[in-house]
């Protein structure tokens, strides 16, 4: 009896083990298989990487590359609205699984890991299709509108001759203004903002000149989540190859997709 017992405890402390050991490894790729659906912490206003639409659906860039990892995962797509301040306390505490439109930093790299680079962000002067600007040389004497202190406002200041003629303005709205009534030849802004302005203004037919900064966006994923983060790179480098992310770029950013603009 006293054999018999310590048999079946030794088994019962076996199994116990060889379940600890599958939960240890157990990832993040596991959890979403087995839940159906990936959690993506998104933006919900923050267009053309995402933006509530006419039936109240979030879509946009973002949205695009989302749904194509969600696919790559064979699960559904879950859209988790987050801000700026909550979304890194969301990521950790596994609220949800990745964040879109991450920017790299060494302080986030602390917390978060990064997947490759998905997503466009630079700064870049725009200015009407009939107004000759190749290079920081041409805005010589040139009006230019800016939100200020921003990093377009940084960005601008350090790259335009003396006798540029910089009007800072408090919001962007103002600086979209200031622009399209021609108070302004030109504006600096980010991409974000740049295409609603270049997919409105048919008659001004505003155009990207150059650009002054490149940082493009990341997913933000937890460490040590290795499978989940080659599935990702896997999904962006798919969409990389057969064109879909170039495609998401022309319809929601107004532009092709220049593959540079993917580099830190």
């Amino acid at each position: 009896m006293t054999i018999h017992m310590k048999s079946t405890i030794a088994a019962a402390l076996m199994l116990a083990g060889l379940g600890f050991a599958s939960q240890a490894n157990a990832d993040a790729v596991d959890d979403i298989t087995k839940a159906g659906a990936i959690n993506v912490g998104i933006f919900s206003d923050f267009p053309p990487f995402s933006s509530a639409s006419a039936d109240m659906s979030i879509k946009g860039y973002d949205v695009d590359v989302a749904q194509a990892i969600a696919d790559s995962l064979k699960v559904k797509l879950n859209l988790v609205s987050v801000t700026g301040q909550n979304r890194i306390p969301y990521l950790t505490d596994k609220r949800v699984d990745i964040l879109m439109s991450v920017g790299y930093s060494k302080e986030r790299e602390e917390v978060i890991d990064f997947a490759a680079a998905y997503a466009p962000y630079y700064i870049a002067v725009i200015g009407p299709a009939a107004l000759s600007i190749k290079g920081k040389e041409d805005l010589a004497d040139k009006s230019i509108a800016v939100n200020r202190g921003t990093l377009e406002d940084t960005s601008l200041t350090e790259a335009a001759p003396s006798s540029a003629d910089i009007k800072r303005f408090d919001n962007y709205n103002s600086v979209i203004q200031a622009f399209i009534s021609g108070q302004t030849q030109l504006m600096v802004v980010g991409n974000d903002v740049g295409a609603q302005v270049l997919a409105k203004q048919d008659a001004l037919k505003p155009e990207q000149k150059f650009q002054l900064l490149t940082s493009p966006s990341h997913i933000g994923l937890n460490k040590k989540e290795d499978r989940l983060k080659t599935a990702v790179n896997d999904a962006v480098a798919k969409m990389l190859a057969n064109g879909k992310l170039d495609e998401s770029s022309k319809a929601w950013l107004k532009t092709p997709l220049n593959p540079d603009n993917l580099k830190d």
